[in-house]
């Protein structure tokens, strides 16, 4: 009879079994196990690896691109015939696993922000962009694995969860590479590839320059602004000409500026500015002028030149750049691959643009057009319209 016995089940183990056999779980106890296991199987990404849950990040991006070809920075939803920077670079975080394609249908859902919206053609040495991603193994391979060769990312750091990489920009250094032939005088200088910049345009063109430093109502630099709008003052930290350097028989120089913000063409018609008082079109007192209340016709260079070269987070660095938790953004160890980045591909194509399209010089030819002297409209007169560059987008 003892032998023959069998140990009665536990209690709870007998109450769980036959609120399975009511429930209809075959199996018992393992089928449910395994039900549950087919029901937490996880999806994989486009690049065949299984999401494992991983916990979204805040991060920032610097990125590197040659414009030409896109129409700006700044992704437009739903329109697909103006390509972007941001059509390509968020079609690669979905394809490398870092976000969920619905992210990438709707940019707010991943809290996607770019510093500066570059303009048609603009290229950028340093743009640097905030979103949220699953931090995937190898991911800054990865995500370039799946962008053309002329916009890479360049490096990655960690930010503080409220980090908006617009918002949090102190300030935002661009250059402008230009042939000096477009400081040459027109009226007692050659006017093509053979000029070259001397020491005393050079610096009239720095001094020049320098009248932009400060504070001032950039009105006339941009459009749908007046001279009393709060938002039309930008402060400028700096603006100056380097010294010239030949390319492909070419003279070249650039011109940087450094400013809390910059409205859209307001760089360009700077440029611009100073380019037609260097040759001789337009007085030097049109410049204090175009600050006034008065609308100027101020020339607007072309985009070819225009780079952003990197953006500033001071404040972001003091206070959390050493509080032992997160790097500050200088992107110091960076610095080697945005200068080979400038040398495959911005000044080659600036340069072989410039060759074979000549943009500079047909916006040159445009210059007698304009009168300083006079506002934009009256310049135009009845029923004209004000050449601007070839190509122009506007």
């Amino acid at each position: 009879m003892a032998g023959n016995a069998q140990t009665p089940a536990p209690v709870g183990a007998a109450r769980e079994q036959r609120r399975q056999a009511r429930s209809g779980w075959p199996g018992g106890a393992r089928g449910w196990e395994d039900a549950e296991q087919r029901a937490k199987k996880p999806r994989s990404s486009p690049d065949g690896e299984p999401h494992r849950k991983l916990p979204k990040r805040k991060i920032v991006l610097l990125v590197a691109y040659s414009g030409k070809g896109y129409h700006g920075m700044q992704r437009n939803v739903g329109s697909s015939q103006f390509k972007t920077i941001e059509d390509d670079l968020v079609s690669a975080l979905v394809q490398s696993g870092c976000i969920p394609e619905n992210h990438g249908e709707d940019m707010k859902k991943m809290s996607f922000q770019r510093c500066a919206r570059t303009d048609k053609g603009v290229s950028a040495a340093g743009q640097v962009v905030s979103l949220k991603v699953w931090l995937i193994d190898d991911i800054l391979e990865k995500i370039n694995s799946h962008l053309p060769p002329h916009i890479r990312i360049l490096g990655l750091k960690r930010v503080t969860g409220g980090f908006n990489s617009k918002n949090k920009c102190d300030a935002r250094t661009y250059f402008y590479m230009l042939p000096t032939f477009a400081f040459a005088h027109k009226d007692h200088d050659v006017q093509d590839e053979s000029y070259r910049l001397s020491v005393e345009t050079l610096r009239r063109v720095n001094g020049l320059l320098a009248c932009y430093k400060g504070t001032h109502s950039f009105h006339n630099f941009t459009s749908q602004k007046g001279p009393r709008e709060a938002s039309a003052r930008r402060y400028i930290l700096d603006m100056f000409c380097e010294e010239p350097f030949v390319r492909e028989g070419m003279e070249f120089a650039v011109i940087k500026v450094k400013g809390q913000s910059f409205m859209t063409h307001q760089i360009r018609k700077m440029v611009g500015l100073v380019v037609a008082i260097v040759k001789g079109y337009a007085p030097e007192s049109v410049l204090e002028r175009s600050w006034g209340e008065a609308k100027v016709d101020v020339p607007k260079a072309p985009g070819l030149g225009l780079v952003l070269e990197r953006v500033h987070f001071e404040k972001y660095n003091q206070r959390f750049g050493n509080d032992g938790l997160h790097e500050p953004l200088d992107w110091t160890r960076e610095e080697a691959g945005v200068t080979a980045f400038k040398e495959q591909h911005i000044y080659p194509t600036i340069i072989s643009t410039e060759r074979h399209e000549r943009s500079m010089a047909q916006w040159l030819s445009t210059l007698p057009v304009h009168d300083f002297n006079a506002s934009a409209h009256a310049a135009a007169g009845p029923g004209t319209k004000v050449p601007g560059p070839p190509g122009d987008s506007d």
